[in-house]
Order: C-alpha cells, then sequence, then structure tokens
C-alpha cells in the first residue's frame, strides 16, 4: 500500500474470509463503528464463507451502503498466497501430487478470482456500482500488525505477528510509530511457530484451528517434573524444531506434512519419536498426552519469549503489540508479561484471522490514505471492550418470548435487576448473561457469557458437563472487578480482554496433598485449588477477565452487586453456547442454548427467565448433533 491521499472522513469495510473465522469490520475517520464475524449468524463455528451477514450488519449499524464506501478492503493478498502454494509443491515434489491435484480446482475457482468472487459477494447484499467500488488487498500480517497497532493505546510501539501461515510470513517483527508501520523482520514458511503448536493439537486428538486452546488448558496436567517432560521437550527440539536466540525457527520437515498433504504430520514417525499412537478424536486422555502438552507449551513460551526479545532489541520501544492466532496462548502472554520486557503490553483481542478484518480496514486508513493517528494515552485502546457487534432492543426479546411462550419477569430499574441476578448466583445458579453489543472475538467478556459463583466447589464440573457439554478438565475463567484484581490473583493491571494467565493470590491458594502428582488426569481434576475453585486451574493458575466501568457499566455493576452481597468480587465468566456451537448473538440463540440446557435462568437486557417456570423444550432432531465437535 502506498499513501495516496487524507483520509478525511474515509468510511473503509474489512473483510476476511474464505480460510477460517471470516468476519467483517467498518470504520469511519479511523474510529471502529463495528465488527463481527460470519459464525455468529450462521451459527457455523469459524465459518470461512464470505461474510455476508457480517458485511450487512456493518453497514446497517454504521448507516451506510456500499456505495458510501470509500475502500473495501480484503485482509491478505491470494497472488502471493498461490505464489506460496506452487513453490511448495514445486520444492516437495513428487511428494504431495494428490494433495496438489485437488487443490488447484479450488484455487483458481475461488482464490485466482477473488476480485470478482468479492464483487459477486458485495453484490449479493446490495448493487455495486464497478466504477466505484475500490477494492484493495492487504499482506496478511499487515492486517495482523495494523489490528494491533492502530487499535492499541500507543503512539510507538513494537509489533509482534505470529500464526500459522498468511502469503509467506509466519511470524513478523515490526515497529509502529505515528500511522506508520514497519517491518524489521519475518520468519517464512514452511518454519511457523502457529504450524508447528497446531501440529500437536493433531497429534493430541484435538481439532486444527479450534483445539489449540484445548491443548494449552491440558498442559498444567502434565507433571512439570518428570522425566517424562524432559525427554518430550529434548526430543521436540533435537528432532522436530531448531530454536534460535532470536526467535526464528527451523521446522524438520522429515515430520511435517502439512506442506503438501491435507494432515500436519507423518504419524508413524511421530510415533516412533515419542513412544505413543496419536490419539482419536474423544478417546481418554493419558498421561501421555498431558506430558505432551505441557512439553510443546514450554518449547512455545520459550520461542515466544526470544521473539520478544528480538523484537525489544530491533525496536527499543517501551511498549509492545501482538496479534496472530498464537498471540490467544494466554499462558504465554502471562510468561511474557512476566518477563517485564516491556513496560506494557497490547493484545488484540480478535487476534485470529477475524481481526485481520479490523486490521486490513486501518491499514487502509493509516497506510493508503495516510490518516493522521488522533491524540492516544496509554490508559485506553480504541477497541471499546471489544463490544463491537449487535445488540437487540427490548421488542426483539418480546417478540422471542412470544414465539416461544415463554414466561419472563420485566425489571424496570437496573438496580433491582442487578440485585437479583448477584442473588441467584450466590445462590448456585447458572445464569445465561445477554447484554448490550455482541464481543468481537473468541471471548465471550460479559455480553454474551455464562455467569456462576466462582467460590462453588462443584461448578466447574456442573458447567462442563451439564451445560458446556465439554471436556472435563477444561477450566473457566475469572471476571474480576478491575479495582479488585491484586486482591485475588498475582497481577495488579489490566486485563479486559482475557488474554493474560496468572497465578491465583498465595494466600488463597490450598495445597495439594503428598502423591497427588501420582494420580491420572481425572484423578487430580476435583481436587479443591484455592477458595475460588472453580476458576482455579490445576497450576493455580487463572486466565483472567478485569471488568473495567468504562467499557461495560453494567457487568461492571453487577460484579459490584455480587461483592455487596456476598464479599467476593470475582464470578465465573464462561461463552455462551455449548461445545461446538458460535457463541450466541440473537434473544432466539440464547433462549434455545438455555433451554437445550442445565442453565438455571436466562437474563437478557431488564428480562429474567426462570427455568422451571419455561414451557417444555420440543425439537424434532437430536440437537447435540447439529454442531460439529470443535
Amino acid at each position: 500500500m502506498n499513501n495516496m491521499r487524507e483520509a478525511d472522513k474515509k468510511t473503509i469495510l474489512g473483510i476476511s474470509a474464505f480460510y477460517h473465522d471470516a468476519a467483517a469490520a467498518i470504520i469511519e475517520d479511523g474510529n471502529i463503528i463495528a465488527a463481527a464475524q460470519e459464525e455468529r449468524f450462521t451459527r457455523k463455528k469459524h465459518d470461512a464463507a464470505f461474510p455476508v451477514n457480517a458485511i450487512r450488519f456493518c453497514l446497517e449499524h454504521a448507516g451506510r451502503s456500499i456505495n458510501d464506501l470509500d475502500a473495501v478492503v480484503f485482509y491478505d493478498k491470494p497472488l502471493l498466497k498461490f505464489e506460496r502454494l506452487l513453490e511448495t509443491y514445486y520444492a516437495f515434489s513428487p511428494k504431495g501430487w494428490k494433495s496438489f491435484i485437488m487443490a488447484m480446482p479450488v484455487w483458481i475457482k475461488e482464490k485466482l478470482f477473488l476480485k470478482k468472487n468479492i464483487r459477486e459477494g458485495l453484490n449479493s447484499i446490495e448493487k455495486v456500482d464497478k466504477k466505484k467500488l475500490k477494492l484493495l488487498f492487504a499482506e496478511h500480517h499487515l492486517s495482523h500488525a495494523a489490528s494491533a497497532f492502530y487499535a492499541s493505546p500507543f503512539d510507538k510501539a513494537a509489533i509482534l505477528t505470529i500464526d500459522g501461515v498468511g502469503e509467506w510470513a509466519t511470524a513478523s517483527i515490526g515497529i509502529g510509530e505515528g500511522n506508520k508501520i514497519t517491518t524489521l523482520k519475518e520468519l517464512h514458511f514452511p518454519h511457523s511457530v502457529g504450524l508447528l503448536y497446531s501440529s500437536f493439537t493433531y497429534y493430541c486428538g484435538f481439532k486444527v484451528n479450534s483445539g489449540e486452546y484445548k491443548l494449552m488448558g491440558l498442559a498444567p496436567y502434565g507433571n512439570a517434573n518428570s522425566g517424562n517432560v524432559k525427554k518430550f521437550k529434548e526430543l521436540i527440539t533435537r528432532h522436530l524444531v531448531d530454536v534460535k536466540e532470536d526467535g526464528s525457527i527451523f521446522l524438520n520437515q522429515e515430520y511435517f506434512s502439512y506442506a503438501t498433504g491435507d494432515r500436519m504430520v507423518y504419524d508413524k514417525k511421530w510415533q516412533a519419536l515419542f513412544g505413543f499412537p496419536r490419539r482419536p478424536s474423544e478417546s481418554p486422555l493419558e498421561q501421555p498426552h498431558c506430558d505432551l502438552a505441557l512439553a510443546i507449551q514450554e518449547v512455545t513460551e520459550e520461542i515466544v519469549l526470544n521473539l520478544a526479545r528480538e523484537a525489544k532489541r530491533l525496536t527499543n520501544a517501551d511498549h509492545l503489540c501482538m496479534a496472530g492466532g498464537v498471540a490467544l496462548n494466554c499462558v504465554a502472554n502471562g510468561k511474557l508479561d512476566d518477563a517485564r520486557l516491556f513496560k506494557q503490553l497490547f493484545i488484540q483481542p480478535a487476534a485470529g484471522d477475524a481481526g485481520g478484518a479490523l486490521g486490513a480496514a486501518l491499514a487502509a486508513h493509516y497506510i493508503y490514505f495516510g490518516g493522521n493517528r488522533k491524540g492516544r494515552t496509554t490508559e485506553m485502546d480504541s477497541l471499546q471492550g471489544s463490544y463491537l457487534g449487535p445488540e437487540y432492543a427490548d421488542q426483539a426479546i418480546l417478540a422471542m418470548a412470544r414465539k416461544y411462550r415463554a414466561p419472563y419477569t420485566q425489571f424496570a430499574e437496573e438496580d433491582a435487576l442487578l440485585n437479583e441476578t448477584a442473588r441467584l448466583i450466590a445462590q448456585k445458579s447458572s445464569i445465561g448473561w445477554h447484554q448490550g453489543r455482541m464481543e468481537f472475538g473468541p471471548r465471550a467478556l460479559g455480553a454474551r457469557s455464562i455467569l456462576a459463583d466462582a467460590r462453588d466447589p462443584q461448578m466447574q464440573k456442573k458447567l462442563n458437563e451439564q451445560i458446556k457439554f465439554r471436556e472435563s478438565f477444561r477450566p473457566f475463567a475469572p471476571a474480576v472487578l478491575a479495582e479488585e484484581v491484586a486482591g485475588y490473583f498475582e497481577h495488579a493491571g489490566a486485563s479486559p480482554y482475557m488474554l493474560l494467565v496468572k497465578p491465583v493470590k498465595k494466600d488463597r491458594q490450598i495445597p495439594y496433598p503428598p502423591g497427588y502428582e501420582s494420580n491420572d488426569l481425572l484423578g487430580k481434576l476435583y481436587f479443591q485449588r484455592s477458595n475460588l475453585p472453580a476458576i482455579t486451574h490445576i497450576d493455580h493458575s487463572a486466565r483472567i477477565q478485569t471488568v473495567h466501568k468504562e467499557t461495560n457499566p453494567r457487568f461492571w455493576k453487577l460484579l459490584n452487586a455480587f461483592k455487596q452481597q456476598t464479599g467476593c468480587a470475582v464470578l465465573i465468566n464462561t461463552s455462551f453456547n455449548v461445545r461446538g456451537e458460535p457463541i450466541v448473538n440473537t434473544p432466539e440463540d440464547a433462549y434455545r442454548c438455555f433451554m437445550r440446557t442445565g442453565m438455571d435462568y436466562l437474563i437478557i437486557g431488564n428480562f429474567i427467565f426462570c427455568k422451571k417456570d419455561q414451557p417444555a423444550w420440543h425439537e424434532k432432531t437430536d440437537w447435540e448433533q447439529e454442531f460439529t465437535l470443535d
């Protein structure tokens, strides 16, 4: 992109699509107006289709038509990606010949004619003036970098992007200053931190591009002091990846098949290396899987820290911005924060491909159109808490209630609603919480959440088994009043986007009994680990969300009401969905999820729906088969 003209009052639509996590975002004069993932509308998790519904929402929220737009920007460059595909198949030939034959028709039909496909997609929303439409393409890692730096509160910062692969780049180090971003270093395919981590996601039996957070959650069940973890780390760094001091890595392609095949790794070679076969999906998790998860998590943390040190060396910046799928590894982020290489971190909450839509729009505004960044402070980013999606008025809630003949109680005053909600939670009720604008990104942040009492020793089991229908080892995150965080966790700063893992305070922890580590996963699972047992992971850590009055006043007031009633300023906050389902969007999505699960209450706006008062829920199909397991 080149500077062309002033970005005075420009309206720009950013799009990501066709790989995974399609999304749209719209900005005006550099201000973020709206952003949403397509999956929330289609109810297909990680939906990669052209984001017709997300675009329509963004346009409607901004009060704009497509022909009002100054530019539409796609988040990567398909011709560069096609070049990488061709060169990779050529370099690895004759391996991957069958994969090449299968991939080419798709690329020629969908990817090489991307301009045509984008125009047709936009035309399906409204008639587009072809002469007027300015269609731009930003490089993938520039989109990531722009999504983090331009949304951050910093005027100058180092920028680190780490993911699977964009066009050629798999990681980049850059510097942002004012409205400029300069790339200083890149790591190129097939050497990729994201693909390395995803290979272990695959081998441990989870779904690639979806189950990486499960692998991260499984890692603390590994026995850190065991010879097994040490042995696995040595095998990884001796045979699979050469880790350099500057953060660059070299992956031994004799063990990986993602470059030309339809699987991540050569299963038999990995089995010979690690001594056990790839775990079939949904089969029992055993200690070697836990130990392997811990080993690759620790190797990944070392690589991320090396990259951050190199970013510091190259830029000498006080602040660091991060994006890309690996930036969602909140355990690594917590270790990076503890290292104090930088005064402050900003991690883009929609760090994956969905956030690329926003980054592409911001890159066009500041780099292509030459827009000036407005005055920044180190207090607040420009993401408005990431509450950038649709919201629904009382009439939509009432229409849903009429459709399902659903009894409810409506509250006239907010304080009465919040006090009653706090009382219900304190009585061990689980609450579906649907309020205001939907979150942008993979985390529920108090707009589309399931809430419960973090002090309840039974609540983790109840939520996993009766509501989320997911693996029992999965931890839950705490939402805590921002002003109170240091009283509960070894962290005194902000973590508004649930992207830092930190220890629960020592005086709240409960030590494990002698011989605890000799238990298997299920044997370790339900020991009480702290006086906040439902949000304390096996290693006494928690993925913290600090709740701020400025960005979500109602959620902040609810936490405050709970504190006034119980003396505790912490709640469980997990996403409002079941396993394999996208986070709910509409009141109807919320009611369906509520009725299909063991949730006790649903609270939408000022309306409370009590489960025992609702009519019987009948469905013609087995709804648990509706969503593909994630």
